[in-house]
């Protein structure tokens, strides 16, 4: 497992890049079918497999694509409520 924490914004953005390559590869897609299936340019998914700074907007259907957008929840999983804000919204629906 990597230590993400220490490491750098870059390497962190390489070290995706690369995943979503070889997530690509393993669904035997090429970044133009890739491009054309998600509505981003070729240009756009290969800086995304490099590493570089893209917009969320172009990285979401990626993930879709790739069918890891339910990965989501393992990076920023939803804040528990307090047992308490639980019973109070169960008394305010009764």
């Amino acid at each position: 497992m990597m230590d993400w924490f220490y490491m750098t914004d870059k390497a962190v953005m390489e070290e995706m890049g690369q995943r979503l390559r070889s997530y690509r590869k393993k669904r035997k897609l090429s970044q133009k079918q890739l491009a054309e299936r998600t509505g981003l340019s070729i240009f756009t998914i290969a800086q995304i497999e490099q590493g570089k700074a893209v917009s969320l907007s172009s990285l979401l259907p990626v993930l879709r694509e790739l069918r890891l957008l339910n990965n989501l929840d393992a990076l920023i999983p939803n804040i528990p409520e307090s047992p308490i804000s639980l019973l109070r919204k169960q008394r305010k629906s009764n």
